[in-house]
């Protein structure tokens, strides 16, 4: 037996079927509804039509207590437009914006005027003239040896003379 004991879960209940004839019923009805609106909206003069206009529109909440909610509206295939341009959904005009972004970026780094752009360039200052001091120092020693070597050979052809 499971954890708690039995309870009344959703199997095992009786099935509710609505009878072809509730279903006429209703059908009926909602186009006799539909007649009365269409009467109804005719039937409206220019100062009801504004004082509608001049109305707020209702919010999502009252739109759905009052039955107001825009229905989305399905089109067929053949009505479908493919030669006009198409709307970019959400997912390509972001990547198209992070793509644009990017290329900025890029603009401005190869410009200098980043952060991490004036950062790799005060490295590479840093690290330019550490190579020319090191350069220096090794041109120094080596005219250093050079110079010991033509002493080291001058004083060896004195002292065979």
């Amino acid at each position: 037996m499971p954890k708690g004991g039995r309870k009344g879960g959703h199997k095992g209940r009786m099935r509710t079927y609505t009878s072809p004839e509730e279903i006429d019923a209703q059908m009926k009805a909602e186009k006799e509804r539909k007649k009365q609106e269409e009467e109804e909206g005719a039937a409206l003069n220019d100062c009801q039509v504004e004082e509608k206009l001049r109305r707020p529109s209702p919010t999502p909440k009252t739109a759905m207590r009052t039955g107001l909610r825009r229905e989305k509206k399905t089109k067929k295939v053949t009505e479908l437009e493919l030669e006009g341009p198409q709307p970019l959904s959400r997912r390509e005009r972001e990547e198209i914006e992070k793509q644009k972004a990017k290329e900025r970026y890029m603009k401005m780094h190869l410009a200098g005027k980043t952060d991490q752009a004036k950062a790799d360039l005060a490295r590479l200052a840093i690290i330019k003239k550490q190579r020319e001091d090191a350069a220096r120092k090794k041109e120094e020693e080596r005219k250093a040896k050079e110079a010991a070597a033509a002493a080291a050979k001058g004083l060896h052809t004195l002292s065979l003379k």
